[in-house]
């Protein structure tokens, strides 16, 4: 229930969040298609020619309603959406901007921290309550956490249990300890395979291809702070001035 109720608020704010500029796509005759294309030109995003038709993609709801005199409403709604979003940064701020919290690594709706639920309520009142929609909840406690980059890291629980993430990656491809651990290193990478279905309409057929995938760390969301050893420790946020960035040379 706890899953299914996620979910539903996900693809909610997903919906109303969503880019309403849809595309649309019909087959059109050979014979007639050159009369199509004067007509919407500026409309036309794509091609593909199926022996006596073609099946072009247009944009747009106003084409749309040209092809077939229909109108569609989206239920969107952007307002919501970001209404949403800027509540999230600023409950999120309160632990980002708070000396009293150690931060190891933050996500939209979690963090990860050196403080156990009873110090967070100590410090921001009531802020972790399993059974209150909003509140946070503990997830897992770890004896070890490797972080690279957003949505890259590696947990090993006090069961044991192995917990990783790496976004783009299949969820099959089998990582180890060891390879997050070679990661924190400065420009160290980790190249991994794995298949990828690729649809061709025109055709009718789906491939399935081979990818390469490169797990390495990223500065473009913050700058990363080295050690000694060039070891990543930590990152810190860029600094934008009079359209400058600043960014400061680690020892």
């Amino acid at each position: 229930m706890n899953y299914i109720a996620k979910i539903l608020l996900n693809s909610l704010y997903g919906r109303l969040g969503m880019d309403d500029r849809f595309t649309y796509s019909s087959f059109i005759s050979k014979e007639s298609y050159l009369k199509y294309e004067e007509k919407y030109l500026d409309k036309i995003l794509d091609v593909m020619d199926f022996d006596d038709n073609y099946l072009v993609e247009v944009e747009g709801d106003e084409t749309r309603a040209m092809l077939d005199d229909r109108t569609e409403s989206h239920n969107i709604n952007i307002s919501i959406s970001s209404a949403v979003t800027a509540y999230a940064r600023i409950l999120m701020s309160q632990f980002k901007n708070n000396s009293k919290i150690k931060l190891y690594y933050t996500d939209t709706d979690s963090i990860y921290t050196n403080l156990n639920p009873d110090k967070l309520n100590e410090i921001i009142k009531n802020i972790v309550d399993p059974k209150i929609l909003g509140k946070l909840k503990l997830e897992s406690i770890s004896s070890r956490a490797i972080f690279i980059s957003p949505k890259v890291y590696y947990l090993k629980t006090l069961k044991s249990q192995e917990i990783y993430k790496v976004k783009g990656l299949n969820k099959n491809t089998l990582l180890t300890n060891i390879d997050f651990e070679t990661l924190i290193n400065k420009d160290s990478k980790l190249i991994k395979t794995q298949d990828k279905w690729y649809k061709d309409i025109s055709k009718a057929h789906i491939v399935v291809k081979n990818q390469i995938y490169t797990i390495q760390q990223t500065d473009n969301k913050r700058e990363l702070i080295y050690d000694s050893q060039k070891q990543l420790v930590g990152t810190r946020p860029y600094n934008l001035t009079n359209n400058k960035l600043n960014t400061k040379v680690s020892k």
